[in-house]
């Protein structure tokens, strides 16, 4: 019988994924992935289809139940085309997914028709727009178009994932704290390198990422790390510093696994990646481990358990 006070990196719990990444390639086109071969080849393994039977596969024996579908930067004209994709996707009782976070454009004059759009599809979760792009100016969140498009999705009920540079987190600890009934994810640990970091870029992180849990309706996503590693020859303990400040600034309650697949596979499989993050929070409880992996997203995306 388990007791709720040991720990264990072994120890078998459901497991939600709440950032797992699909496309095809047949289907859609990605604004960040040019279509011709020279390119694709260039960005393998990222520079191919991953349709559902590829992250099943991936996931196999893994222990994970449940994944939360996030959107994947297709062009404007596909928006609808990938809400009706995921969609079909989550209402199909043998696949994983059970809920979705699709694009968006906040700020602009459509999204509030959008967003209405979206409210009446149970599947649909909340909206993401990479704020982190070469193409997306530093301080676009705190317009305040945008900053109207957020209030707007926390009156339907409908969350916002910051996907933003470490040096901007305290622009969106502002764009939380101005829409107080809007819930917001952090992704990707606020996007801290694990290797090559300054130590001004650390201050700067660690100070956005505290001004962020000051805002209660924000949580955080751990994911994406892994990916920032050097190469594939990284060990948990590089991954730890990161985690570690993440989970300590935000509080066992607020945060929650996320794979960040098939990203994470640049560097990592996707079972590698859990089993680093398992031994990382070893010395926790279970239960501890348990909210990390599995009852955070629960609540968080009113999942049915």
């Amino acid at each position: 019988m388990m007791v709720a006070n040991s720990t264990s990196s072994d120890t078998d719990f459901p497991i939600i994924d709440t950032h797992q990444h699909l496309w095809d390639l047949d289907l859609f086109e990605l604004r960040w992935l040019k279509k011709d071969p020279q390119a694709l080849a260039a960005a393998q393994p990222l520079g191919k289809s991953h349709r559902p039977h590829d992250y099943e596969a991936a996931a196999k024996g893994l222990g994970i139940v449940k994944s939360i579908y996030m959107e994947v930067d297709v062009v404007f004209e596909q928006q609808t085309q990938e809400v009706e994709y995921v969609t079909a996707l989550c209402k199909d009782p043998q696949n994983l997914m059970c809920g979705a976070v699709v694009s968006g454009c906040p700020g602009t004059p459509g999204f509030e028709k959008w967003v209405t759009y979206l409210s009446k599809n149970r599947w649909i979760k909340g909206v993401r727009r990479v704020l982190h792009a070469d193409d997306t100016p530093r301080g676009t969140c705190t317009q305040p178009e945008f900053i109207r498009s957020m209030q707007q999705l926390g009156q339907h009920n409908l969350s916002f994932d910051f996907c933003i540079r470490p040096g901007e987190l305290k622009d969106a600890a502002l764009v939380a704290k101005a829409c107080p009934e809007t819930r917001f994810i952090l992704d990707h640990c606020g996007n801290m390198p694990v290797h090559g970091a300054s130590p001004e870029l650390r201050n700067l992180w660690q100070d956005g990422l505290k001004a962020l849990a000051d805002q209660e309706n924000v949580v955080c996503k751990i994911s994406g790390i892994v990916a920032s590693t050097q190469d594939e020859n990284w060990r948990p303990a590089d991954l730890k510093p990161v985690i570690e400040t993440t989970i300590e600034t935000f509080g066992i309650h607020r945060v929650m696994f996320a794979s960040d697949w098939p990203v994470c596979t640049t560097r990592s499989s996707l079972g590698r990646w859990i089993s680093a993050l398992k031994e990382i929070v070893t010395h926790r409880s279970i239960e501890q481990q348990r909210r990390l992996f599995h009852d955070n997203a629960l609540a968080f995306y009113g999942l049915a358990d």
